[in-house]
């Protein structure tokens, strides 16, 4: 048992065990929010690769049955990295699994249906790109033109896109022949590589496509007895008896014959409880057999359940205390704890914070004397959900969003990659009507036909927008060139005249509006050197009230508010007149930028 670990201080010694161990730890945490803090604050002491999150496939509560990819495409990393250590791989490394019961509760594909449905494509290996695809269509991926999302792939020459449910980016495989010459993970966005590596591993949807299969539970992917980190693993047990007994409610069952060609009979097979869900009973036996590590805030716990004396360890740690941005408190409580000899940590993401405690407590310092408040504590560039002080080892690890009172948010692994797709050029396609004008960069003012698909120069069906010309000429733009292609915005009640595609005009029409902006630019030019050589007035640096006032913001600034908030300060503090425009969308922060102008 370890007890009196408060704030983060339990995930810090965990992420002090894995330094010496090649355990597999499956940290439980009493539900999905505690889970997920107690995940972010180990991913940030250990790194993505060591530390796994196992969510729920499901959204709100599992006996809804509402499925949820994102949850899908996590279990299903997790599933093929825990494989892969069956298999050998990462020997003598510690991995960590951190989860809650609704995620433990639910059956999985068998780890022998996972190995026969994964590919494994390395630089140097040869393979049959054709017979590849082939394999891929068996597998259930659909070909694209372009990936954007997990269970697709593209084939354009030599270069095959893959992006596996295993991953977070997709793959870009460049053959040589049929040898697989390199292999690289790309941007969805951009479509531009990001990194190079060694190999992929091509995973498909065995999450959400397991209804034909003897489904087991999580514990048969362990190659290794877990050690069991869990306030109290009995606990757990029975909410995933629950979730069991409960099963899948009757609306939902419903829903699932509704929308499928199956007899609700069949359904009710299908979604038994039996089936999809593990019972309590059922995980207590699996997890029984390894070590189990209980911890706890409090320290007065010495004796188990049954009353039997069990090995202990006590830490003493506090909790950060709560200042409610009250800075004199902040600097008198930092003199105290290097008083008692011990050292601050301040954990922080953003640098900014760092410098904005240091200006506040600097400032109070010299107004009240006594040790320099720019020198009370190190900075440390990574964040923990909670802060404590270990008086043990002389150290107080605080964190800055506690001593600001800034809410804090836990995050998951990046879905960025997958969300982003073609989101903003869909939503500007679906704004488009029949018959609307459009300018296209290269070919003018046409009308907007539709969105249609053609073949492509390999034969496969590609997604394109056709646009009208005069004389009825067209031109079919591809759905990946649409930066190209924007809106026609000129006076209103008074149509266009369309471009003659093939006469050059609009490319006389572009060379006079580019000699038009030469000259609007040079007289700009003229009017801001006028300017620049005016006196005007500067305000001064930034003082203690307004670190104080900027420090009272609920919300950790973006970084482009942070860029835009440094440009107006130094344009206020040159000694010449100002002349700054701040744009930005409803609620992207521009108000919060014209608070701190105002104050300054």
């Amino acid at each position: 048992r370890l007890e009196g670990l408060r704030g983060s201080s339990a995930a810090v010694v965990l992420g002090a065990a894995a330094q010496t161990s090649s355990d597999f730890f499956l940290v439980v945490g009493d539900d999905e929010e505690e889970a997920a803090y107690f995940y972010n604050d180990l991913r940030q002491l250990l790194g993505e690769y060591t530390v796994l999150f196992l969510p729920s496939s499901y959204r709100r509560a599992v006996k809804y049955g509402h499925r949820d990819t994102a949850g899908e495409i996590l279990r299903t990393d997790v599933l093929s990295r825990l494989s892969g250590r069956a298999a050998g791989a990462e020997a003598g490394e510690a991995l960590f699994v951190v989860t809650f019961p609704a995620a433990l509760a639910e059956r999985v594909a068998p780890r022998v249906s996972l190995s026969a449905r994964s590919l494994s494509l390395k630089v140097g290996e040869s393979h049959d790109v054709i017979e590849l695809t082939h394999r891929l269509e068996e597998l259930g991926f659909r070909r694209k033109d372009y990936v954007y999302e997990p269970g697709e792939y593209a084939l354009r020459g030599s270069i095959l896109d893959i992006f596996s449910y295993a991953s977070e980016y997709p793959y870009r495989i460049d053959f040589f022949g049929d040898e697989v010459e390199s292999v690289h993970s790309f941007e969805v966005q951009t479509q531009l590589s990001r990194s190079v590596v060694e190999g992929a591993q091509i995973v498909p949807n065995v999450e959400g496509d397991a209804s034909s299969e003897q489904l087991v539970p999580i514990t048969d992917y362990f190659s290794q007895e877990p050690v069991v980190v869990a306030h109290d693993l009995q606990f757990v047990c029975d909410r995933v008896q629950q979730i069991f007994d409960e099963g899948f409610a009757d609306q939902a069952l419903a829903e699932q014959a509704a929308t499928s060609e199956m007899e609700l009979s069949e359904v009710y097979a299908r979604f038994a409880a039996s089936r999809l869900l593990v019972s309590g009973k059922e995980l207590q036996s699996q997890l029984a057999r390894g070590m189990y590590w209980q911890w706890s805030k409090a320290t007065d716990q010495t004796k188990a359940a049954g009353g039997e004396i069990v090995p202990t360890v006590v830490f003493h740690t506090q909790p950060q205390p709560l200042f409610h941005k009250q800075f004199e408190q902040v600097l008198a409580a930092f003199r105290s704890l290097i008083a008692d000899g011990q050292r601050i940590y301040v954990l922080a993401d953003s640098e900014k914070q760092q410098e904005r405690l240091r200006d506040i407590l600097g400032e109070l310092s010299q107004v009240e004397g006594g040790a320099p408040g720019a020198s009370l504590f190190t900075p440390v560039h990574l964040t923990l959900h909670e802060g404590f002080a270990d008086a043990e080892v002389a150290a107080a690890f605080y964190t800055d969003h506690q001593i600001f009172d800034r809410f804090h948010k836990y995050n998951l692994r990046s879905d960025h990659a997958r969300n982003a797709k073609m989101s903003l050029t869909l939503k500007e396609i679906r704004q488009f009507e029949p018959g609307d004008y459009v300018v296209h960069v290269d070919h003018g003012v046409g009308q907007f036909v539709g969105l249609m698909r053609i073949p492509g120069s390999d034969g496969a069906m590609q997604e394109v927008i056709k646009i009208k010309y005069q004389n009825n000429d067209a031109i079919f733009v591809s759905i990946h060139a649409l930066h190209k292609v924007s809106k026609y915005k000129g006076k209103e009640g008074t149509p266009p005249r369309l471009s003659h595609l093939g006469t050059g005009a609009w490319e006389r029409l572009k060379e006079r509006t580019k000699k038009k902006l030469k000259d609007i630019a040079r007289d700009l030019i003229l009017l801001y050197s006028r300017r620049r050589a005016e006196k005007g007035y500067a305000f001064s640096p930034d003082s203690f009230l307004q670190q104080e006032l900027e420090a009272s913001f609920a919300y950790e600034d973006t970084p482009d508010q942070l860029r835009v908030t440094r440009q107006v300060k130094a344009d206020m503090e040159q000694p010449r007149p100002m002349d700054r425009l701040v744009c930005g969308d409803v609620g992207f922060g521009k108000t919060e930028i014209a608070v701190r102008a105002a104050f300054k």
